[in-house]
């Protein structure tokens, strides 16, 4: 062959190479393209808990997760606005006074709203969110599920909450959960051995959270968990508890969890927007925490449940059940630093008792997420946050939980003086 010849083959060949390099470039784009979701995911489940910035994910996990929608219906409900709030500009925790405005940016607070006697008295919004903006509930979701369970009991779908789980989750037999009833499951008291600590990458919340986000198996996870205490003997806090309810609420309704939430509640309270439920590659609901929606939204489901369940006139959910969601009714329940509890808080149906069994109960979630019930005051607070340090390390240090519910007392407080001056 002539070197004009082998000149002529070698150019052929490049231009060849070439186009098969762009082949297979558009073949990556396309790919990358149509797993974005997926690759978007898998990066969030690694970085989740490691103290990364997280305000713009938690308004827009929908695009991260699949998820499934719970409409609204009618004329928006009307929260009216009443005497603003003079926000305390500090409060007492610890034997120290602390800052209002730096714990609030410390947490990264995405929403703050605070109602009193049902009219809305300070609403603000920070981190880029605004009134329109879903915020992820983490656990606060957890005492939705709980409100979910006493519909399902009213509607006879639940016989009775003393019904072991197996009797609507029978595939959970031959797991820990065998022998544990829906109550148990509701009172974090499973007895099932569980570690939820968000510092460690290997502990079985961190397990769970990776195995539901990239879609493997519930109930084979559940397998992996042996016994620790006898049910109903032990209050320790676990994400799998409400996950395994969500399995027996929807063998029990026939319905998603979204689903079962719109028609029963969501439908029906005039809320200000859509929301959406996280689901796992299965079509299953993260009941343990994946409920989106806005904060005006969260602060309705607070005052529903001040009203003891009772909206615009309506009956929506028994008020003996908000009534025993929030009333410890065994000793390993109680607030206070007990044996038999992983926690000081007291706990009811997935509602925290912080302090005392007639007291404010509260709905809390990772990263500093809350709706705050106060009876005795007619005052409900609903916080969305997403607090960069929530983790780094296994105590309040992180988690300002504690911290926060000193803050809400504080306002409280606040609110009954600004009260009182009127009186005056």
């Amino acid at each position: 062959m002539s070197p004009r010849g082998s000149h002529h083959l070698s150019h052929h060949l490049s231009r060849r190479l070439a186009i098969i390099a762009l082949v297979l470039l558009g073949g990556v784009l396309i790919a990358g393209w149509a797993y974005q979701r997926e690759l978007r995911r898998i990066w969030f489940v690694l970085h989740v808990f490691d103290g990364s910035e997280q305000a713009e994910h938690f308004r827009h996990m929908d695009q991260i997760f699949p998820v499934r929608v719970f409409h609204r219906s009618g004329p928006e409900s009307v929260l009216p606005i009443g005497p603003a709030l003079n926000m305390p500009s500090s409060y007492v925790f610890d034997g120290q006074s602390k800052s209002t405005t730096k714990l609030l940016e410390d947490t990264d607070t995405t929403g703050l709203l605070v109602m009193r006697n049902g009219q809305i008295v300070h609403e603000h919004y920070g981190r880029g969110n605004d009134a329109s903006s879903h915020a992820m509930s983490w656990s606060v979701g957890k005492s939705v599920v709980s409100l979910l369970v006493g519909l399902a009991v009213q509607d006879g779908l639940i016989q009775s909450i003393d019904d072991p789980l197996t009797r609507y989750a029978p595939e959970l037999a031959g797991t820990a959960y065998e022998g544990v009833s829906l109550k148990q499951a509701l009172q974090m008291s499973s007895g099932v051995r569980w570690s939820e600590d968000y510092s460690n990458s290997d502990s079985d919340v961190m397990r769970f959270g990776r195995t539901f986000a990239l879609g493997g198996s519930l109930v084979n996870f559940a397998r992996t968990l042996p016994r620790e205490h006898a049910p109903g003997t032990f209050n320790r806090y676990n994400s799998l508890d409400v996950q395994v309810l969500g399995l027996a609420l929807r063998h029990a309704t026939v319905l998603p969890l979204a689903t079962y939430l719109e028609k029963r509640l969501w439908s029906r309270m005039g809320m200000s927007a859509d929301g959406d439920w996280l689901l796992d590659d299965t079509g299953t609901e993260f009941a343990a925490g994946g409920i989106n929606v806005t904060l005006r939204d969260y602060a309705r489901i607070g005052q529903l449940c001040l009203q003891n369940g009772r909206w615009q006139g309506e009956q929506l959910v028994p008020a003996a059940w908000i009534a025993a969601s929030h009333h410890p009714d065994a000793p390993h329940l109680l607030p206070g630093a007990r044996a038999n509890a992983d926690s000081p808080f007291g706990y009811g149906y997935l509602w925290w008792v912080p302090e005392a069994v007639d007291g404010p109960y509260t709905a809390m979630g990772v990263y500093n997420q809350f709706i705050y019930i106060d009876p005795a005051h007619q005052v409900v607070i609903a916080k969305t946050s997403a607090n960069h340090r929530y983790g780094t390390t296994n105590d309040e240090t992180s988690f300002r939980e504690a911290e926060t519910l000193a803050l809400f007392k504080a306002i409280t407080s606040a609110l009954d003086l600004q009260s009182s001056s009127k009186a005056d």
